[in-house]
């Protein structure tokens, strides 16, 4: 965590750079060149400049005020982590960036942002609300912040190593024959390709330059006849790989240039302002579009989803035993947030599949469990304590499969009114689970089934139902998502989703039930349309200590009495005799 003085010294040392530039502010968001969730550390600008280490937000500093955003789910964090007396702390979703700076803008100024660092769609709201206010954007080409950070680390070099194509389930050559088909029907020549996953995805590869997802950092442009053009640190390949062009990461700007005059794919969402610069500026005809292997990597193929079921009974031995081993230890008070979260790891190391943890294991007991994403310091930790609640939310990476879980479980006797309201998320958490839906529909139109029972009650959440899971890819994968915010994208079989309801009670407790669950074909008698719905992928007992059977209906009763019973029948016999003994003792039906 930073200290008033470092922080208040990085804060004046970026102010100095900027007047150097000629700059009135600059705009560092939390995202590096690829538009990633996870940023390596040469990239986490937004924690050196503010100490906020979340997975969103960004900052705007001026020569005489700042502001730091962050969504709902980083509130309480970024009031422990970022200094109020240097940064203003703003939502990010009712507040963006561009709306604060049409208010702070004043006429004249300069204000700087990085190309790469910024898609064309967030630079375009940027530049009308600077400019609305009789200002300037700029884009730098020399980043002030990286100026002024004089340890700043080297780029990532971690080895690039195929994934085989036996868990893969298809050939690179297979995908990018496929894909490239779809952008000729579309008529593009085409696609740059700048995010992680796809280019893992669509090359078999995996690689380990950012936190917790086996990704390497790099950039492709696929040509419409399948031609692959492939631009990274030759440093980091440890195999040959076929009849795809590799050229050093310096040769991508130069490429763009060679597609002048062609219909060129960018997406949206990944695709930096830089690129779509340089493409205007060659003469291609660009067109944003979703990236053309979102949807294809999204959709997982039988290999991939039996993999999952693999990976998630695998992991499902681990939180056993760690679940087992809080219901001896929680109740002593001794056991803190770090020790536990450290268990539940070398539980997950024993398989030998292991590759690495999915996210930073959130710990949280008691009060601490109602920050969404929390992270224990040996500063925050709490002791897990007899009549508190602790939530968990960890995950694995394994060679077939990603996983991602949350279990809140109580700690001695809970309290009568944290068994109320982990009642309510436990009946949303089912309405999703036994959801059945038409073909064609996206998961902005599920979510309310899991919030109903909340809402009901004058209750909410303020993050998503469900986001994407890849496979041994990066834990959070779009397209879809299960979210209140607007999603056009229909759910298809095979997508992997989360199914994890909450709610958070400041000061207090937190409550979330997260299972991952993949989407299926489901028969439904004299159906008109195409049906689907959801299989949970998910293997570990729910805390019976915390529900109210009396507020269940019989059906929701039934479902938890049959999803502990399969966990009961599946993963029972890869347990040790004294985890057997709990897990009997805690899939016995309410």
């Amino acid at each position: 965590m930073l200290t008033t003085s470092t922080a208040a010294q990085r804060v004046h040392d970026l102010r100095a750079e900027l007047r150097r530039q000629g700059l009135d502010a600059f705009i560092v968001p939390r995202a590096d060149e690829h538009q990633g969730e996870y940023v390596p550390p040469h990239a986490s600008r937004l924690a050196w400049v503010s100490g906020f280490t979340g997975s969103a937000g960004a900052a705007v500093v001026f020569l005489d005020r700042a502001a730091v955003f962050v969504d709902g789910r980083y509130t309480l964090q970024a009031q422990t982590q970022v200094d109020a007396a240097l940064f203003e702390q703003r939502h990010l979703i009712q507040q963006p960036p561009h709306r604060w700076l049409a208010e702070q803008t004043r006429r004249g100024m300069r204000v700087g942002f990085d190309p790469w660092l910024h898609t064309a769609s967030d630079a375009e709201k940027l530049r009308e609300a600077v400019e609305a206010a009789g200002g300037t954007l700029v884009a730098v080409e020399e980043n002030p912040l990286d100026r002024v950070w004089a340890d700043q680390p080297d780029p990532p070099l971690a080895p690039i190593v195929p994934h085989p194509d036996a868990l893969a389930g298809r050939t690179s050559a297979e995908k990018r024959a496929a894909v490239a088909g779809d952008l000729k029907k579309e008529h593009f020549g085409a696609a740059v390709i700048s995010a992680p996953d796809s280019i893992a995805w669509l090359l078999n590869v995996r690689g380990g330059d950012v936190s917790r997802s086996p990704l390497p950092l790099s950039f492709a442009i696929l040509h419409a006849d399948g031609a692959l053009q492939w631009f990274v640190d030759e440093r980091k390949l440890k195999a040959e790989f076929g009849d795809v062009r590799v050229a050093p990461r310096d040769a991508f700007l130069p490429a763009l240039d060679a597609l002048k005059g062609q219909r060129v794919r960018v997406d949206s969402a990944t695709g930096a302002f830089a690129i779509h610069a340089r493409l205007m500026a060659a003469g291609a005809v660009v067109r944003s579009g979703v990236d053309p292997c979102a949807l294809p990597k999204a959709a997982k193929n039988p290999v991939e989803v039996e993999g999952a079921r693999a990976a998630h009974r695998r992991d499902a031995v681990a939180m056993c035993k760690f679940l087992a081993w809080i219901s001896r230890e929680g109740p002593k008070g001794e056991l803190g947030e770090i020790a536990a979260s450290d268990r539940l790891e070398a539980f997950r190391r024993e398989s030998p599949e292991f590759r690495d943890l999915s996210f930073d294991t959130i710990s949280g007991a008691g009060s601490n469990g109602a920050i969404v994403h929390y992270h224990s310091t040996p500063q925050t930790e709490r002791k897990l304590t007899p009549g508190e609640l602790y939530l968990v939310d960890s995950g694995a990476q394994y060679p077939d499969g990603t996983t991602d879980i949350t279990r809140t479980v109580a700690i001695g006797m809970p309290p009568a009114e944290a068994r109320e309201h982990f009642t309510l998320v436990l009946q949303g958490h089912i309405a999703l689970a036994r959801a059945v839906f038409p073909k064609g529909t996206g998961g902005i139109q599920l979510d309310a089934l899991a919030r109903r029972p909340l809402w009901e009650r004058g209750k909410d959440y303020d993050h998503g139902t469900g986001h994407g899971v890849g496979s041994y890819l990066g834990v959070h994968e779009g397209p879809q998502r299960i979210a209140k915010l607007h999603n056009s994208v229909a759910l298809q079989v095979g997508m992997i989703c989360s199914n994890e309801p909450g709610y958070y009670k400041t000061g207090a407790y937190g409550i979330r039930i997260e299972n991952l669950v993949v989407v299926k074909s489901v028969e439904v008698s004299g159906a008109e349309n195409e049906m689907l719905g959801f299989e949970t992928l998910t293997l570990v007992p729910i805390d019976r200590a915390l529900v109210v059977r009396e507020s269940l209906t019989d059906e929701e009763a039934s479902w938890l009495n049959a999803y502990h019973a399969r966990v009961r029948a599946e993963i029972g016999p890869l347990l040790d005799a004294q985890t057997r003994a709990w897990l009997d003792a805690a899939t016995e039906a309410i």
